[in-house]
């Protein structure tokens, strides 16, 4: 399996090289490359840099950084800027957790959103703290082990939240769906040192959807948090009421 590592703390960050040092050497990877923005880019979303030139920087024969945000890193990794021909795309470790609505705005579940869109396997790893990534790695270690013989849809991509324990005091792993955070706390104002007005965004919002089956609950109760994730963001169940509504105010000749 070859594996194209990404995630948007940057690629000097302790969970991508926690990862990166546990995947190198293990015996289900083939090869890897890791290919990551050069500063932190938390929250870029899916954005793409498309009026200003992106560079890739090499450190190391398998280490590149980018002047960009995860998904420009995977879209350049896979699409053709790169020789490396990845089989699937890994993005993290997060530093912090990527649940419920968090999803939306996470750069690291962006990064494997792009390499879903591009025809790739992806995953999304996240530890919901600063101090365990080696946990983290286990568990995409393991999981790695029999992914290749799973037969997921082409739609997926797994999203993995782990708790900041050491792996011995992880009690296991519960398929969950996305639990849903109360509305972000207001923004916080200030005056920079020239007596202008500034803001920074608000804290998200503390988890209001956290109950048994959900991603907060699982990671709460000490358990591993893995989501199956969809790109089509269809609300399939109002395509009855809209055609009602539309074809009501528009009427279409038949």
């Amino acid at each position: 399996m070859r594996i194209l590592l990404s995630n948007d703390d940057g690629y000097l960050a302790p969970g991508i090289q926690t990862l990166f040092d546990a995947l190198i050497n293990h015996a289900s990877v083939d090869d890897l490359v890791l290919i990551a923005p050069d500063r932190n880019r938390s929250a870029a979303s899916n954005s793409l840099t498309l009026l200003d030139p992106l560079r890739i920087t090499q450190h190391q024969p398998k280490i590149y950084s980018v002047n960009g945000t995860p998904t420009d890193c995977v879209h350049l990794g896979i699409n053709g800027a790169l020789s490396y021909r990845a089989d699937m795309v890994v993005s993290g470790i997060n530093n912090g957790a990527n649940m419920g609505d968090d999803v939306l705005y996470s750069g690291t579940v962006a990064a494997a959103t792009e390499g879903r869109f591009l025809g790739k396997p992806s995953i999304a790893i996240s530890l919901c703290g600063e101090q365990h990534f080696a946990s983290a790695a286990k568990i995409v270690v393991d999981l790695l082990e029999d992914l290749h013989t799973q037969d997921l849809d082409a739609n997926t991509i797994i999203n993995i939240n782990v708790p900041d324990l050491p792996f011995e005091q992880i009690k296991g792993v519960k398929v969950t769906r996305l639990g849903k955070r109360h509305a972000s706390e207001t923004v916080v104002k200030g005056v920079d040192p020239r007596g202008g007005q500034m803001y920074w965004i608000g804290p998200a919002g503390s988890a209001a959807d956290a109950g048994e089956g959900t991603d907060f609950h699982a990671v709460e109760s000490g358990y591993v948090s893995v989501t199956p994730l969809q790109i089509d963001l269809t609300h399939h169940a109002m395509l009855k009421t809209m055609h009602q509504w539309i074809d009501k105010k528009w009427p279409n000749p038949h």
